[in-house]
């Protein structure tokens, strides 16, 4: 008998997809919960020694779920800090999870699959669900909500209930089988390959709540827009974004390589981090961040022709009181993380004196999932992939992003044989450049 995984490989009709079983077990990128002291007293977490790949029992799908055959994911930053235990072990928010009860309870495993990205096939679904259908094509939002709550009609990421999906939650999508509900797929784009298709929801989903939607900054034509870290996965939506949408993007960049992956982005003001002085965390020594502050605010101006009308901030610590100086009088710094520490200090008179605003993102809701997926889908944003790895070697993957040796995205082969493979749309690709889509792999050399 034809297994579900040959049946997917071999494009197999829907019918074809329902004849075959569904495996008992599955491969899966997973955490231990006996590994979860293991990282105690060491300074350097090598992501390598705690991501396991091995086989996981199949869960029971919810009515309102599907079963998709992962083609492709990629490595966030929340898969190195779920694999670091830090800031503490996933475990227990999938133990907080199932003390819903219900479907909810099968979460609480002494295995955690993670992984928040995903391209692949629906192979199976609930009996809730009505507008997907076994052989659909999809990606998946990281972010799931309850549809009970109140708040999540107003806007997705207001509700309580809401989780990072793989990260939150167990069965997540750096496997050869993940489980996501029907409210999170989002059609893949036709044009691309199963792993450009993967990079994109997280990263570019989250950039374009920042920056594009109602809830963010609302970027407008003719804005100046600094972008940090504009090489890597959220600052690579971010300079595109700002550059599609008639803004002048200026990113920051930490190296002569990653001024070629912002440039190639689209980035036409790249600034090295070197050329203002900032080294190491100097939020302790007030004086040393206005000193910074302004040796940047110096440059933007001579470059730019003013100050940024919009700072987008994910770094955090190390560089959020530089942020609020340099933006604009009036002007909007919206963060949505904190890579180099959580506790920020600033100056509170550039704040309320130069009536400045502060933002908080986090991901994006679904209709804001929806647009950048048609941004995506129309060619107007590129993926930000920068290498491939396969699933046998998510622990190498896992670490270029944890030593910050990566360029945009990286990508995982789960299901997928090789690279290339699900492109739907020849024609649009053709049309549009195939050797443009990804315009990092080749700066990168295309990891392994």
């Amino acid at each position: 008998m034809t297994t579900l995984s040959e049946a997917v490989l071999g494009g197999g009709t829907p019918e074809e997809l329902l004849r075959a079983p569904v495996p008992q077990s599955y491969r899966a990128a997973h955490l231990s919960v006996e590994d979860t002291d293991i990282f105690l007293g060491v300074q350097d977490k090598d992501v390598r020694k705690s991501l396991r790949v091995g086989d996981v029992p199949m869960p029971e799908l919810a009515p309102d779920e599907v079963l998709i055959a992962v083609m492709a994911s990629a490595v966030n930053y929340n898969t190195v800090w779920s694999a670091m235990f830090e800031p503490l072990p996933t475990f227990k928010f999938l133990k907080q999870f199932a003390r819903q009860g219900g479907w909810a309870a099968r979460h609480d495993q002494p295995y955690h699959v993670v992984g928040s990205d995903c391209a692949g096939v629906v192979v199976r679904t609930g009996s809730g669900v009505r507008r997907w259908n076994v052989g659909d094509h999809v990606v998946v939002s990281p972010i799931q909500v309850d549809d009970q709550e109140p708040a999540t009609h107003g806007d997705g990421m207001l509700g309580e209930e809401q989780r990072a999906w793989g990260f939150e939650t167990n069965f997540g999508a750096l496997a050869d089988y993940t489980v996501a509900r029907a409210s999170q797929l989002i059609p893949k784009p036709a044009h691309l390959s199963w792993e450009e298709a993967a990079v994109n929801p997280l990263c570019a989903g989250t950039a374009y709540r920042m920056l594009v939607g109602r809830n963010g900054a609302r970027l407008k034509q003719g804005d100046v827009v600094l972008v940090w870290g504009a090489a890597g996965g959220l600052g690579g939506y971010a300079v595109q974004f700002a550059k599609n949408g008639g803004a002048t993007p200026v990113g920051i960049v930490s190296s002569p390589e990653k001024a070629a992956a912002a440039r190639a982005l689209g980035c036409d003001i790249v600034i090295d981090r070197n050329e203002f002085g900032l080294r190491g965390d100097p939020s302790g020594d007030p004086a040393e961040v206005v000193a910074i502050g302004k040796r940047l605010g110096s440059l933007i101006r001579e470059r730019a022709g003013r100050d940024p009308d919009i700072v987008f901030e994910h770094v955090g610590r190390a560089t959020f009181g530089v942020s609020l100086f340099v933006a604009a009088r009036g002007g909007v710094v919206v963060t949505c993380g904190s890579s180099s520490g959580y506790q920020h200090v600033y100056d509170n008179r550039y704040l309320w004196m130069r009536l400045k605003r502060v933002i908080g993102s986090h991901a994006a809701n679904m209709r804001e999932q929806f647009e950048c997926g048609d941004l995506i889908s129309s060619g107007r944003i590129r993926p930000t992939m920068s290498a491939v790895y396969p699933l046998t070697e998510i622990g190498e993957a896992a670490r270029l992003v944890q030593t910050n040796g990566h360029l945009g995205k990286v990508a995982v082969l789960c299901q997928a044989p090789r690279a290339g493979l699900g492109v739907t749309n020849p024609e649009l690709r053709a049309r549009l450049g195939a050797d443009q889509l990804a315009p990092l792999m080749n700066l990168a050399g295309g990891g392994q």
